[in-house]
């Protein structure tokens, strides 16, 4: 998805392929949330049938997948935080090893104590823990996907900050979404009866940027209150 998103745009697609993150996001939230269901229905499976473990070989393949999972998820721990498909394989491979910690505990105490209901129980825990954290990435994903403005961008002070700015009267049409996981797109129009000059407009382009971090903006400035592009 990151390599998609780096590729050019072409004639029909003109946005070009950033949205193949927020694809990927959704994808991998999916995913978490279906293997939480797939270990869930074991785990309450072997309630009621637990089975066999071999303790001493889940141990040791569980201690290999906590070096490996780990040391992939610390390669987007930095970018996590700006940008949800980075956050989503963080969360993934995090999980992965979460899992793999935990069958590590549940092959000690069973090697220890011979009671085969830790497995099914050290499932659920793990699987409460992987849904906390996925939820929340996959309510995120699924607003970007709808072309919602993202979490932190709090599009009332976006309008406040067009308001603001000189000759400016109105505001109308404001519309804020993500092309892409790092990349946010912004349309207005913009009543201004002195009417339009490249200063104006370079001066809102590049306070949208500072502010808020906004690269893809497309202003129209109108000189009386009349919607000229109806929406409906």
């Amino acid at each position: 998805a990151a390599w998609l998103a780096k590729r050019a745009g072409s004639q029909q697609r003109t946005y070009g392929y950033g949205k193949a993150t927020v694809l990927a996001a959704l994808a991998n939230a999916l995913f978490l949330v279906l293997a939480c269901g797939a270990i869930g229905w074991e785990a309450i499976r072997r309630f009621s049938a637990p089975q066999e473990v071999a303790a001493g070989i889940v141990i040791w393949t569980a201690a290999a997948g906590v070096v490996v999972n780990t040391a992939t998820a610390m390669l987007f721990f930095s970018g996590r935080k700006g940008d949800i498909n980075a956050r989503g394989a963080f969360l993934h491979m995090a999980a992965d090893a979460a899992v793999s910690a935990g069958v590590i505990v549940a092959g000690i105490a069973i090697a220890m104590t011979g009671w085969r209901l830790v497995d099914p129980i050290v499932s659920v825990v793990i699987v409460a823990l992987i849904l906390a954290s996925t939820l929340g990435l996959l309510r995120e994903s699924l607003d970007l996907a709808m072309d919602r403005a993202p979490d932190h961008i709090d599009v009332a002070k976006v309008r406040d900050l067009l308001l603001a700015q000189d000759g400016v009267t109105e505001v109308h049409d404001l519309h804020v979404w993500a092309m892409s996981t790092t990349q946010t797109a912004l349309t207005v129009h913009i009543v201004r009866p002195d009417g339009a000059s490249d200063a104006v407009t370079q001066n809102i382009c590049r306070a949208l940027h500072d502010q808020f971090g906004i690269s893809h903006v497309t202003v129209q400035i109108e000189r009386a209150a009349e919607d000229y592009c109806p929406s409906h």
